[in-house]
Formats: structure tokens, sequence, C-alpha cells
């Protein structure tokens, strides 16, 4: 290994934070690129850069969300649903209901497949109780939060810092072991919002409701026929100054873009008009034999629904023009119209570089839900047949219970219980081996077993002690609280701007190390990496669930901030509290 081997894994760790939070480059090829730089230069070896591929808890938390995406494909879950919230009212009694059945769901189902089922029941439950989703979505991504908190299957996060720890020759942590501390933690948390979170949260109309009443923030795209009786009109002989609900922002006429439009302005054939405006509206505008049309994607008899989609934080979509996707061709949906939180868009609409959380108006076909079963995006509002009879769900759900439960009180491991489910599944026909494949998220194993092969480069240039040892230097007058409290503001900044996983990836073996020099027990140090790891509250950005909600409940960063800023600070005081006292680290 080169003596300048520090300097080499702390370029490579420059590079992800400049990369990670310009959001330049995708996630998954700035890990693979820093994994594939370092082990060029000898500070991993090949079978250590792809050694994470092969761990045990990432393959856990695969097999968790593909069986937790065969619950989601059935009406099941909003049969259950009903029942829960049955006679909430109000913002809080739906608050307080979320934490108490939804919390300690998520403790033992993996976070984002349960948000994914519970969004479309909150937008329905707030439309029948003439509320905004934006006062529930976000405390559904925090219930789910300090849920999964409270167990070791819980989150993906304990799961991958739990592998860490195996693989670091540490004893690796039971089911409960994180309960002491996560179950207090979420109580607190809890109260927190059920008191607070209706006066900090905005009262956004969901991205659907806005699409219908505040239509100055989405971008629809007509063209002018060829037979059109707009044709060789102006803009104000055509009736297009003062349509309702619309506006003509632009037109796109070849590659030129004339804005703002002109009253005198001429229509030619092939014009592309350029509005803001409400879908009922444009289809009224389409159908009134004006010889205006949608794009020649959505153009088929049987794109009859209209699904509105986020797109996920891992996509495959993002970066991509709607043009360049080929989103009919995958998925048999046309996108109709693009959201993005209030910005502006301009230009062609098959130009328009998608981003993650847009928000998406798709015209969908009858193969749009067997074919929406990749992580590409996540449905919001939905039409869809029951795909998994209710029955056979209930067997998975029952399943994935008693394989928790087998783990917990026997030596069979959680990987192998899970692994019998997931054959019962496909030999029962309630998934089938295309489905599988297409529910393996293949950027989030990426991400997962590259950020542990980096984890590994800390461990074996030596920068994580040379790193421990300044943290030493700086605050060896602090007191072991004060390091723990520290590890938990690292890991958690560097979770809020770039990944969870990431940040844990990076900060456990610099935890590990400062455990090891202060002479104290190694568990609470791996406990806080978790914990400041997980409870990921500040930004949209950090953690999977928040940016599922980001796009549907039209928020802005600062609104994460606002309710998210004094939890993390409650999160951070309080686990470190009880992490000295639990291991006696007064």
């Amino acid at each position: 290994m080169p003596e300048f081997a520090p300097i080499l894994v702390g370029v490579s760790v420059l590079f992800l934070l400049v990369a990670l939070y310009s959001g330049k480059i995708r996630a998954e090829v700035a890990f693979f690129s820093a994994v594939m730089f370092l082990t060029v230069f000898g500070v991993l070896t090949p079978k250590e850069a792809i050694s994470g591929f092969a761990n045990e808890q990432l393959a856990v938390i695969i097999l968790l969300l593909i069986l937790s995406d065969t619950i989601r494909k059935t009406n099941v879950m909003d049969a259950l649903f009903n029942r829960l919230f049955k006679g909430t009212k109000s913002q809080r009694s739906f608050v307080g209901r979320m934490m108490l059945f939804i919390a300690p769901a998520s403790a033992f189902f993996n976070n984002t497949p349960l948000v994914a089922m519970m969004m479309p029941y909150v937008h329905s439950w707030s439309k029948r109780n003439g509320m905004s989703p934006a006062k529930l979505l976000i405390p559904l991504s925090y219930v789910t939060i300090v849920g999964g908190c409270m167990t070791l299957v819980g989150t993906s996060t304990n799961l991958i810092v739990n592998g860490m720890a195996v693989d670091a020759g540490l004893p690796g942590l039971d089911i409960f072991d994180f309960t002491w501390i996560g179950l207090p933690l979420a109580i607190v948390g809890g109260l927190y919002l059920f008191f607070f979170s209706d006066r900090l949260l905005p009262k956004h109309k969901d991205a659907v409701a806005e699409f219908s009443e505040d239509w100055r923030e989405y971008f629809v795209e007509t063209e002018v026929g060829q037979t059109s009786s707009l044709i060789g009109k102006t803009i104000q002989q055509a009736g297009l100054r003062n349509l309702k609900g619309n506006f003509l922002v632009e037109i796109a006429r070849n590659e030129r873009i004339i804005t703002p439009v002109s009253p005198t302005h001429i229509l030619r054939s092939y014009d592309r008009l350029i509005f803001t405006g409400g879908l009922d509206t444009i289809q009224d505008m389409v159908k009134a034999e004006m010889g205006l049309s949608l794009p020649k994607t959505c153009e088929a008899d049987h794109l009859s629904d209209v699904v509105e989609v986020v797109i996920s934080y891992n996509s495959s979509l993002i970066g991509k023009t709607v043009k360049d996707s080929d989103f009919r061709g995958k998925y048999d949906a046309a996108i109709v119209a693009v959201h993005r939180n209030g910005e502006k868009l301009s230009g062609k609409l098959g130009d328009v570089e998608l981003q993650a959380g847009d928000a998406l108006l798709l015209f969908a076909g009858r193969d749009f839900y067997k074919r929406a079963t990749e992580n590409a995006f996540y449905t919001i509002s939905r039409k869809q047949n029951v795909r998994v009879q209710g029955r056979k769900a209930l067997y998975v759900i029952l399943g994935v219970l008693a394989s928790i439960l087998v783990s917990a009180t026997t030596p069979i491991p959680l990987f192998t219980c899970l692994l019998i489910v997931l054959a019962g599944t496909l030999l029962g026909g309630i998934l089938t081996a295309t489905e599988v494949r297409k529910g393996l998220d293949v950027n989030l194993l990426t991400i997962m077993a590259f950020g542990l092969a980096l984890g590994k480069a800390l461990i074996n240039s030596g920068a994580a002690d040379i790193i421990a040892e300044t943290v030493l230097n700086v605050g060896k007058n602090l007191g072991p609280i004060a390091v723990i409290a520290g590890i938990f503001v690292v890991t958690n900044i560097l979770g809020a701007y770039m990944t969870n996983k990431a940040a844990v990836a990076l900060i456990f073996p610099i935890s590990v190390s400062l455990a090891h020099s202060m002479n104290l027990p190694v568990e609470p140090f791996v406990l806080v990496v978790a914990f400041g790891g997980a409870a990921s509250f500040i930004t949209p950005i950090g953690y999977q669930t928040n940016l599922m909600v980001y796009g549907s409940g039209g928020y802005n960063f600062k609104d994460f901030m606002k309710i998210g800023l004094p939890l993390t600070l409650i999160y951070i005081t309080l686990s470190t509290i009880l992490l000295a006292v639990r291991y006696d680290l007064t």
C-alpha cells in the first residue's frame, strides 16, 4: 500500500462530498468511481472492492424491499388503514394514530415500501377531510424514521452499520439492541410531531390539487395540428389570451423559443404552445375542436388513466430528458405535465431534464401497473386494479413477521428466513422471477456495497485512525459524552446532504477507532452512528422517504429545516444522554 494512501482516501472522500452535494454525478457512479480510484492505486484489493456485494446484511435489505413490494401491490392495506384510522378527523388525531400504528410497523418493515403504501391513503384521507396533505406527509416520513430506529431491521441504516460491525470483527447487534435507545427517542419524537407538526408545516396543496388550482407552477405542451383552425390567426384572434385557468407562456417553433408571446403573433402549423394550467382545462381546450393536440406520445385509446408519480432519489430517469427517457416504451404511459416545486420550466416538454422529486402527470395504459415495478418512481395517485390477492399478501406479511421472530429467538439468520419466504412467494405464484428482477434496486445495492468498500479503505489506509486522533486531540478535555454527541452531529449532517448510507460508511470506522483509543465500550459508538445516520430530518435528500414526500407535498428545503431541526436537536441531546447512562460513559 502506498505511503500516501491517507491522502488518496481523503481525495476520494472530498470527491464524493462534492459530487453528491452538487448532484451533477449520480450517487452510484460517484461511489463506483471513488472505489475504482482506490483500487487502481492499491489502497483496496479487488476482493475488498467488491466484498460488499456479498454482505449478508445488504442481502437482507434487498430481500425486505422485494417482499414489501409484494404487499404494496394489493389494496388489502387500504382496508387495513381504513380500520386503523377510523374516526380520525383532525391532523393531530391522524398523526397520533400514525405514531400508534405506523411507527411500530416501521420497526419491522422497511420504511420505503411502508411510506409508498401509506401515501395514497394520506392523499385520499386529506381530500375527504378538507386538509392539505402537506400537513401529514412529512410526519408520515418522520414517523417511519423514528419507528425504524427502534430495531435492527427497522431501517437499512441499522442493518448496514451492523454489517460493517461484523466485517470489522466486532460482535453483531441483536434485533432489540436498538430498542433501549430507539423507543424513548420514538416516544419523544412522536410527542413533538403530535403537538407541533400542525403549527410548523405549511398548508401546501398536494401536487394533484395544485395541478388543477395552482396552475402557474405546471408545464403542459400542446401542438397546432396541420388542419387546425388556428393557423394564420393571431394569438388574440385565436382566443388564447384569456383562457380560463390557463396561460400561454411561450411558443416553440422548430428550435426557436418565442417568449413573451405577443397578442399579434401569428400561429403556424406544428407550433408547440407551452401553457401553464390545469389538466382539465387543457383537455377541454383539446376537445374544443381548436386543432390543438397533446404530444404524440399521448395518442392512444388505451391511455385512459390519469396517474401521478414522483421520481425517486436513485431513479434511472434522473438526468434524462422526457424525450430520451423512452417513458412510453418502458412503462406504457405518456408524460403530460411536469411539476417541480414552483420552478418555472421552459422550452419543449420533451426537452425537460428530469430530476429527483419531480412530480409527473401521466396518461397511463393497461400495462402501466405491470411495468411500473422498478424503483424509478413512486406512484402517488392511481386507479389500480388489485394484482395480488389480499390473502396472498397476508401470507407474505405473516412470513416476514415469522422470519423476524425466528431470527430473534433462534440461531437461524434473518437472511435464511427471508430467503425461505421469498422462495414461497415464487412457488406460490405471488411473485414472478421477472417482478423480483424489476424490484431489485441495483442503484441502492451499488451505493451500499461500494460504501462498505470505502469504509474498508478508511481503515486500510490509516485515515480513520488519523481522523480519530485529530478529533481526540481537539476534544480530549470534553469527555466521552461530548465525543458521542460529536459523532452524532457529524454523521447526521453528512447524511442530510449526501445519503445516510454514505455517511455511516464514512463515519463508522472513525467512531470505532475513537472507542478503542479512549478505552471505552465499542457498542455505544456503533449505535450512535446508526442513530445519527437514520435520524435524517433536516433535508429531503438525505433519506429516501423524505424525498418521496418532498415533491408530492409541494415542500421546499425550508419546510424540512423548520420542522426537522428542532427534532434533530432533540435526538442529539436525548440519544447522547441515553447512551451515556446505559453504557456508563459518565
